[in-house]
């Protein structure tokens, strides 16, 4: 794999010698990693494949992956995955969350995996990120409604969740403030590039207008985003929220880490009644 922290690092490489005349599409490139790739072992048995219109385009759809839980009154949760890999990486962190007793919907962004090709940006990831939030209101209808998002996927939520006012609540894994913070966290972080990114996912800016409960989850040893990113976007937000650091998680496995901490959390929260503890799903 190509980590979130190796793109940024020959991006901010790249601005730091000049190349603005590729700047957007290397940081869009980068940033994202957009692929077919999937986790080793990863499998989507049982999941059904979904087609989601993208409105105000000729063709253009994406493609998702539904797990529906066996209560009709089930909460509903939109999944939003990370850089570099397609929807069905995330198949192991979808059936946990489908333990929890959530019907899920995971979505592949334009230009990951099944869904229309295209160069990825912040602004193309929000629009699918609602037309998948729209879907997910007409086949779950009168049902409360959450967004997660994983990494680069919690920036996606939290822009999500702010500009929608019918979200129960908000679940984001070892995300970040901006990706101008995660630059600077580099060794090499004091290079004056800042203001020359363009992808700036500037969560930070955004969370307090966040009108639901918030949750809030970070591995304490994540090397590609320090956990202080995490705990400075939670103090952003407003109540009521929840900060779960998970000692000695790392960047992929905080949720297979600590289900009965994202149990816990979730109940007290978000008042839901939770499905009890199982042995979980092994793997991300």
């Amino acid at each position: 794999m190509r980590p979130l922290t190796w793109a940024l690092a020959a991006c901010a490489l790249l601005l730091a010698c000049g190349g603005c005349a590729v700047l957007d599409a290397k940081q869009r490139q980068w940033i994202f990693q957009p692929s077919d790739r999937s986790w080793p072992g990863a499998h989507t048995a049982g999941m059904d494949d979904v087609w989601i219109d993208l409105p105000g385009t000729d063709s253009a759809r994406l493609h998702g992956l539904w797990l529906p839980a066996k209560a009709a009154e089930a909460p509903a949760l939109l999944y939003l995955h990370g850089a570099g890999w397609n929807v069905t990486g995330s198949s192991p962190r979808i059936r946990r969350l489908h333990e929890l007793g959530f019907s899920v919907l995971a979505i592949d962004y334009r230009g990951f995996g099944k869904s229309s090709a295209g160069l990825p940006s912040e602004a193309s990831a929000a629009e699918d990120a609602r037309a998948a939030w729209d879907w997910l209101g007409r086949h779950a209808p009168g049902r409360p409604r959450f967004v997660f998002g994983h990494s680069l996927g919690g920036a996606i939520a939290i822009d999500l969740a702010r500009s929608v006012d019918d979200e129960a609540g908000v679940m984001v894994e070892a995300t970040f403030t901006s990706i101008p913070d995660v630059v600077r966290s580099f060794r090499w972080g004091w290079l004056p590039v800042g203001p020359l990114i363009t992808q700036r996912f500037a969560s930070i800016d955004k969370v307090a207008y966040i009108g639901s409960p918030m949750l809030v989850v970070h591995g304490s040893a994540d090397p590609l985003i320090p956990a202080t990113l995490g705990r400075q976007l939670f103090e952003a937000a407003r109540e009521p929220k929840r900060f779960v650091l998970i000692e000695g998680g790392n960047h992929h496995n905080t949720q297979s880490r600590a289900m009965d901490q994202y149990r816990l959390a979730l109940g007290e929260l978000f008042g839901l009644k939770l499905s009890p503890s199982s042995a979980g799903t092994a793997g991300r």
